[in-house]
């Protein structure tokens, strides 16, 4: 394990030591510490907001920890980039129940959810806000969908999206039992 490994194992073990929370929690810090409103940070406001949480990385750390999760190039830690590296990896068992669930949504089986696969699954119209007129089923659904969706919501939503949602999730569970039961009960598996 090199030293940005070191560094970013540190990082996640705080992070799941503060429960379901944790990972949720570094995103609204790294969202407060984001001062430009760029939704990524140059190695310096990195190093600062680690410093923050009693993490301390010298200069060549942060650098570091910067390019080796600088996915797009930017030569900046984006934070979809660096939350998906602090979170844990998902065994099979957890792997194979977000598939089922997937599979479930994915009406025509076409590898994308879409409000149309969602209608043939789940109904709206008993949401309160169908009920009282101020939204339509399509809305809810719509709005249902874009939970799983990524940061540009287009109204697809792609396996590896709803893998990269539940792996959020997955990473605040302690024992695969506990997240397939959730899962299981949740979609109705």
């Amino acid at each position: 394990m090199d030293a940005v490994d070191a560094t970013v194992e540190k990082l996640r073990a705080q992070c799941l030591s503060r429960g379901a929370l944790g990972i949720q929690g570094l995103a609204r810090f790294f969202r407060r510490l984001d001062r430009d409103r760029s939704r990524s940070l140059d190695s310096r406001e990195l190093q600062r907001g680690l410093a923050e949480l009693g993490l301390v990385l010298d200069t060549a750390e942060a650098e570091g920890v910067c390019r080796r999760w600088d996915r797009d190039g930017s030569g900046t830690l984006d934070l979809e980039e660096f939350l998906r590296a602090l979170r844990p990896p998902m065994s099979q068992a957890r792997e194979a129940v977000i598939a089922a669930a997937f599979a479930k949504l994915d009406r025509s089986g076409d590898g994308v959810v879409t409000v149309d696969d969602l209608r043939g699954v789940y109904s709206g119209r008993a949401h309160p806000k169908v009920q009282s007129g101020e939204w339509t089923e399509e809305e809810v659904l719509r709005r249902f969908l874009d939970n799983f969706d990524s940061s540009e919501k287009d109204g697809q939503v792609t396996l590896a999206e709803f893998q990269d949602y539940y792996s959020g999730v997955s990473a605040s569970m302690d024992t695969d039992e506990e997240f397939v039961a959730m899962m299981t009960s949740a979609w109705q598996l």
